[in-house]
């Protein structure tokens, strides 16, 4: 049974000392149902949120969460033209804990309702590629995850092996995705610091500007292709708006070897999905994956589009990726950066590691 408000202010007088609570009501941004949540407001006019996970992949997210937070120090955060979550205080509670953080304005938008032209499409342009453009070594300071490319390739070929493994991938897709693993051409990058598990209900936003990034329990240094791709998904002015924004900030190509593995990733998605529906067991979940992998069959014989390599067939849209998650019934796995899922309204990356994280210094 959900927490009352009462219950969750109480608990967040106790994590932060000092706090006065004046009021409280639901809050569900950032992982309803995964968590019971409040926004409380206190006697200088400001507002906390107060987070108790319901589930031990919601406790495993927001563990790696706290590690992230902690490892974004004021001079890493002073790096970025926008707001990152402060950890404020916690408190135990049934097993688990809860958690407070300061509250930041801003509203969350649709990957679809981002505009044609340069100008929130270009500002959330500019923040991925400031997240890009940070320092590597505080990752690694922290005990984060940090993968070379090599890396990045092998835990892109254990995806589509374990995948494969299961006797449910399609041949066609099987095919593919092993000959985009095997052109190296397309796997020669420097990475980067990457959030991991961005998508449009990673951003806050106020007219047409970025304020704040919520969700860092996937930080690592990885392939930045990883958090782009869900941006291929946007009308396609607001796509180049985004894509020209990331390009021009850190002063780099967005060349199509870079748009290749977005495309290969947002395509795995899917296998994941497969590969999470075995490990909890559950039927509905395999049954909902294997549906999309023959709707990714059918779009990439369909697609006329540029191949992922060049033995493959044509990439699949990632909005068509997208449109057909949606349309499919139940929810889908978000990442927690460790292996674990959360239950979401919509596909969203699974970082490359699964290391649990979760026992760091949270």
């Amino acid at each position: 049974m959900a927490r009352s408000h009462l219950t969750l202010a109480a608990l967040a007088t106790s994590a932060v000392p000092g706090l006065d609570v004046t009021g409280a009501r639901s809050y569900s941004l950032g992982g309803a149902g995964d968590f019971d949540s409040a926004l409380l407001t206190t006697t200088d006019g400001g507002a906390v949120i107060v987070r108790v996970p319901t589930s031990q992949a919601a406790e495993t997210e927001q563990s790696a969460d706290l590690v992230a937070l902690r490892a974004l120090t004021t001079g890493i955060r002073s790096r970025l033209p926008f707001d990152v979550p402060q950890f404020l205080g916690q408190a135990p509670v049934a097993g688990t804990r809860a958690l407070v953080y300061d509250y930041l304005p801003g509203r969350h938008i649709a990957v679809e309702e981002v505009p044609p032209g340069d100008g929130l499409a270009g500002s959330i342009g500019h923040a991925i590629a400031a997240i890009h453009a940070l320092p590597t070594a505080f990752v690694g300071e922290a005990g984060l995850p940090v993968m070379s490319a090599t890396e990045c390739l092998a835990a892109a070929n254990s995806v589509i092996e374990s995948a494969a493994s299961t006797g449910l991938l399609p041949t066609a897709l099987r095919d593919r995705w092993r000959d985009a693993a095997a052109d190296h051409s397309i796997w020669q990058f420097q990475p980067t610091v990457i959030n991991g598990a961005l998508t449009a209900d990673s951003f806050l936003v106020e007219d047409d500007g970025v304020t704040a990034v919520l969700g860092w329990s996937a930080l690592r240094v990885g392939d930045p292709a990883r958090d782009l791709h869900w941006l291929l998904a946007m009308n396609p002015d607001a796509t180049d708006g985004a894509l020209g924004a990331y390009a021009s900030t850190r002063q780099v190509a967005a060349d199509r070897q870079f748009t290749q593995r977005a495309m290969l990733y947002a395509e795995l998605e899917v296998a994941r999905w497969l590969l999470h529906g075995r490990e909890v067991r559950d039927q509905s979940i395999m049954d909902d994956a294997v549906a999309m992998l023959d709707g990714l069959v059918d779009r990439v014989h369909s697609n006329a589009m540029n191949p992922l390599s060049t033995a493959t067939g044509p990439i699949l849209a990632v909005g068509d990726v997208e449109a057909m998650l949606d349309r499919t019934p139940g929810d889908h796995p978000a990442a927690d950066g460790s292996g674990g899922y959360r239950r979401s309204g919509g596909m969203k990356p699974v970082a490359d590691d699964q290391s649990d994280i979760s026992s760091s210094s949270a």
